[in-house]
């Protein structure tokens, strides 16, 4: 413990949400619970030769930006849950944070600064996770059953009786589900409750490790009647999923701005905000400025999400994406929406992409890139590839934008386009798609040089 009278002063916020200050003798701290311009005492819990961490203990000089917590869950004491990290930051001043940690990872890891920072795209605050991941543990010993996220740097499941993060219906399922898995004979084997809300429809997927007796079947779906929801099981992989009931409501969301329809699974990746998904979506096409006899390329497409959109302003679409299966559903997705004659879809692994594969698939006029948290390396290396040795029969795209979901990788692959393959970052900022947490989502725009 350091000693009683050394109190810190906290510099920043690292990608973690902990606050960072310096020891008199230059060591960086760590500290859990602190924001920047606090002064506090730290109980340290680890120790390294150029760093230390710990926790809050005490407060001397409180932020202007420190609020109350809305949810009673959340917290460093034993048992909080870690589904969040922020909420004792404004909002504003989350959003903050994560520019500048954008900001940094794109001059430290890569080299490169964007000429316009773009504003930040932002939405409710609360209530708009329409996706999330629920364990589930019968704890024998206290005779309850736990529904929830972890809790903090454990992986026991939180106690949470509500959830302000999570939309208001579905926070109040969370005792009545508890309750539910109580009474079945199989609780012991229904690890996790996946959540997938859509238009008018709240989704529960069951995952179960054995088959679930009548009994069980049949509590499920007195739930269902009782609480609006639909049921899906799951007994096995994600392919395996399932409606208990074959005679449910569709689960889709909506693109209305631009008339579209995006039928999913529950365990389909979808956006978890979807207020942020309409915005994110308009923004990057309005900042690609597609342009009616264009070809666009859209990598790592998924369901359709940037694809179908594009294709409503574009001349033809290609949307690549590494599944088979997700490639299926795409042609569906565009096909359901009368699309089917300006889209091509093609399945294809895109970390092992290479300069003759990116050729192949022809010039386009512009680039949609929205990589998982791996990012697009491959494809960035392919393009400084092609850009040293240039081909006749191709061209570079005019202009790429690229969402991202890891500010480290996006940072890497803007390094590679922009001293590699000849573009500009001519503007990057963030979307706050989870307020609350450390998780940052950005958009980068990249101009050829």
């Amino acid at each position: 413990m350091t000693a009683p009278a050394e109190w810190l002063d906290v510099e920043s916020l690292d990608l973690d949400a902990q606050g960072v200050a310096h020891r008199a003798d230059g060591k960086v701290v760590f500290i859990e619970g602190a924001l920047p311009g606090e002064r506090v005492q730290v109980q340290i819990a680890r120790r390294k030769n150029q760093w230390e961490q710990g926790q809050m203990t005490a407060l001397a000089r409180e932020s202007s930006l420190r609020v109350k917590p809305a949810c009673p869950h959340f917290g460093l004491h034993a048992g909080a849950c870690g589904g969040c990290k922020m909420q004792h930051l404004h909002p504003a001043a989350q959003v903050a944070v994560k520019q500048r940690a954008l900001e940094d990872q794109l001059w430290h890891l890569g080299k490169v600064r964007p000429e316009q920072v773009l504003r930040p795209i932002e939405g409710p605050a609360w209530g708009y996770r329409w996706r999330a991941r629920l364990s589930v543990r019968h704890v024998t010993k206290k005779g309850v059953v736990l529904v929830g996220f972890h809790e903090r740097k454990s992986r026991y499941v939180a106690d949470m009786r509500e959830c302000h993060v999570l939309p208001p219906q579905m926070s109040a399922l969370l005792l009545p589900l508890r309750e539910l898995i109580g009474a079945m004979a199989q609780r012991d084997r229904l690890p996790q409750i996946e959540v997938a809300l859509g238009e008018g429809v709240t989704a529960l997927v069951l995952r179960h490790l054995e088959p679930l007796i009548e009994a069980d079947l049949a509590r499920l779906r007195a739930f269902a009647a009782q609480h609006g929801v639909q049921w899906w099981l799951q007994p096995k992989g994600p392919d395996t999923v399932h409606l208990l009931d074959a005679d449910g409501p569709p689960l889709h969301y909506r693109l209305a701005e631009f008339g579209l329809t995006m039928p999913f699974k529950p365990t389909d990746f979808t956006q978890v905000n979807p207020h942020i998904n309409q915005v994110l979506v308009r923004t990057a096409l309005d900042r690609l400025a597609v342009q009616p006899a264009e070809r666009v390329i859209d990598w790592f497409c998924g369901l359709g999400n940037f694809t179908l959109p594009l294709a409503t302003r574009a001349r033809e679409v290609l949307g690549v994406e590494g599944s088979e299966a997700l490639v299926a559903r795409s042609r569906e997705n565009a096909a359901h929406n009368g699309l089917a004659s300006r889209t091509r879809f093609e399945a294809r692994n895109l970390f092992e992409i290479g300069p003759d594969d990116v050729a192949g698939y022809g010039a386009a006029d512009k680039w949609l890139v929205d990589p998982p948290r791996e990012g697009a390396f491959a494809l960035a290396k392919a393009l400084g590839d092609l850009h040293a040795a240039p081909r006749a029969d191709w061209q570079p795209p005019a202009r790429i934008v690229y969402v991202s979901c890891n500010p480290a990788t996006l940072a890497r692959d803007a390094g590679l386009l922009v001293h590699v393959a000849g573009y500009r970052c001519t503007h990057a900022g963030v979307v706050n798609m989870f307020p609350h947490t450390a998780h940052v989502e950005s958009m980068a725009v990249f101009d050829r040089a």
